[in-house]
């Protein structure tokens, strides 16, 4: 595998254990919790989505027979999603503190702007697949 790919796995496994032991602590702390929205975006974005990324680095160029149209984009897109997700948990806890929300809108930018990015990159990597060749006519 690739190093992207076992960086964004690596990812996915950490903000799964982060969501569980917020999960966790959810189902202790009551049905008021502030903290739900860090819980979500932790298992949504940060499990489910790095996952996806990890994987989608892996197979997509094999299934296109060419290699990744961008390896420098794709790490810019991992540290962007690493930051603007860690960011978006800072801003939540600042606007339930505060009511700020600038916090949250900055960093939830980063994170639209690697999902730009991951979609850009695939998208180039699949339209640079050559077409499927043509069988052979059957003669009879």
């Amino acid at each position: 595998m690739s190093s992207i790919t076992v960086w964004f796995i690596r990812c996915a496994m950490i903000y799964f254990l982060l969501a569980i032991l917020l999960g966790i602590h959810m189902s202790v702390a009551g049905p008021v919790y502030p903290y739900m929205p860090i819980h979500v975006h932790f298992n949504l974005l940060g499990w489910m989505s790095m996952m996806v990324y990890g994987v989608g680095y892996h197979i997509l160029p094999r299934f296109s027979g060419r290699p990744l149209w961008s390896d420098k984009l794709s790490y810019w897109q991992l540290w962007l999603a690493n930051i603007g997700l860690v960011g978006m948990a800072i801003g939540w806890g600042v606007r339930n503190s505060s009511g700020d929300s600038t916090v949250l809108l900055v960093f939830s930018l980063l994170e639209s702007a690697s999902i730009v990015f991951f979609v850009i990159n695939m998208l180039l990597t699949i339209k640079a697949a050559p077409a499927p060749p043509k069988p052979a006519p059957v003669k009879k």
